[in-house]
């Protein structure tokens, strides 16, 4: 093959990984705004409706610590076609089940098999090498991001339209053509590590006591995608309360919003660079300052600027997120799979931290108290930035830790 035709494939199959990835990590919050709408049809109390897109979570999470850490283990093709059968048969399920105990079953289900977007992602550091390794891992989460800002609106069109069993459809259809694609372009791969499950599993805590960076980069996210949850969960509210919004022009504002996907590539470009420390401080920057102007926003005026704001607040965490990445991806490939688990486990659980945050301090103090935490929590991982010494660099750990 020649090596145009090789470098094409290889691009084919990269952006085929960045379309997976979002389609998988979308499956989170397609219920989100609809989950008032689902609950009635199958017999869950608007008390309980919340607990949909919470099974999923916890599914999710489940799949981060349990599902994850076997890319050392087991052939990654494999282990990738096989979760996205499963969360397609979860996702066939959710669209035709009229019973909770049931559709509960199936959700938790989709999280645990969604989680496999994150053995896609350690999985696409082993394709290039590492001087564009930065770039590449920004293409792909750029897929991760505008997977997660169109999910919601896309759910809310689509239910508005043929009603909320038509979302999962629409998801099932996807997952499925995504599958069928990774089955005709993916390589294998298959780890070189002798160890078994419980020991792959027993050393992911060794792993994080032994990196420094690992420590700082995944308490960064985790504060920062919380505070992306935050705003995310609580901008809705604000609208319909303040500026009067329908669901459907909610959906149109949260797709100006997926504007800041297009920050990851750029921020790839900037960490095969080696510009870590200077663009995580500028994101960070960025972040705590939209945050802290979105909090003054009023009139039509403001709506606009607010739009300017959430793409800002979007690009920012994507620029840190693809910093850390490629950080963390700086390991022995034996050992990446662990790493990006322990990573993915704390970003996701402060994303699910911050959705819940944001519904209690709005309704106990407005948009002002919403926009007051994420702009400390801005300022905050600035100043840990500020104060780190030393040269940064990709970690690296001992044989002893695989």
């Amino acid at each position: 093959m020649a090596p145009s035709s090789l470098a094409g494939s290889q691009r084919l199959l990269i952006t085929v990984l960045a379309i997976a990835t979002g389609a998988l990590v979308a499956n989170m919050y397609y219920a989100q705004p609809i989950i008032g709408t689902i609950g009635p049809a199958i017999g869950v109390t608007p008390e309980l409706a919340g607990s949909i897109t919470s099974l999923t979570q916890v599914g999710y999470g489940v799949g981060l610590f349990f599902l994850v850490p076997l890319a050392d283990l087991v052939e990654n093709k494999r282990l990738v076609l096989v979760t996205l059968a499963l969360a397609a048969i979860a996702l066939l399920a959710c669209g035709v089940l009229r019973a909770a105990g049931p559709f509960f079953a199936a959700s938790f289900a989709l999280g645990l098999a969604s989680s496999s977007a994150n053995v896609l992602l350690p999985f696409v550091a082993h394709l290039v090498p590492e001087a564009r390794r930065g770039r590449v891992v920004g293409n792909v989460m750029a897929g991760v991001l505008t997977g997660i800002m169109l999910a919601r609106p896309l759910a809310l069109f689509l239910a508005g339209s043929f009603g909320w069993r038509s979302v999962f459809w629409w998801s099932t259809a996807l997952i499925t053509l995504v599958g069928l694609l990774l089955a005709w372009l993916m390589p294998q791969h298959r780890p070189e590590i002798g160890l078994r499950y419980s020991q792959i599993l027993s050393t992911m805590l060794g792993i994080f006591r032994r990196s420094g960076t690992l420590q700082r980069r995944a308490t960064y996210q985790l504060l920062m995608f919380g505070a992306f949850n935050m705003f995310w969960t609580a901008v809705p509210l604000m609208l319909h309360a303040q500026f009067g919004l329908n669901e459907r022009e909610i959906g149109l504002f949260a797709l100006a919003g997926a504007g800041g996907a297009l920050a990851a590539p750029f921020a790839g470009r900037l960490a095969d660079r080696g510009l870590f420390r200077i663009a995580t401080i500028g994101a960070t920057g960025v972040f705590g300052i939209a945050f802290a102007a979105a909090g003054w926003m009023t009139g039509l005026v403001g709506l606009f600027a607010l739009a300017i704001f959430a793409v800002l607040i979007d690009g920012a965490v994507q620029t840190t997120q693809v910093m850390s990445q490629r950080l963390v991806f700086g390991v022995p490939p034996a050992m990446r799979g662990r790493v990006n688990a322990i990573y993915t486990t704390c970003l996701f659980g402060g994303g699910a931290i911050g959705s819940t945050t944001a519904t209690v301090l709005y309704h106990r103090g407005g948009w002002e108290a919403v926009t007051a935490l994420g702009t400390l929590i801005g300022m905050g991982v600035l100043a840990a930035c500020l104060a780190e010494r030393g040269p940064l660099k990709p970690i690296y750990s001992p044989k002893r830790l695989t």
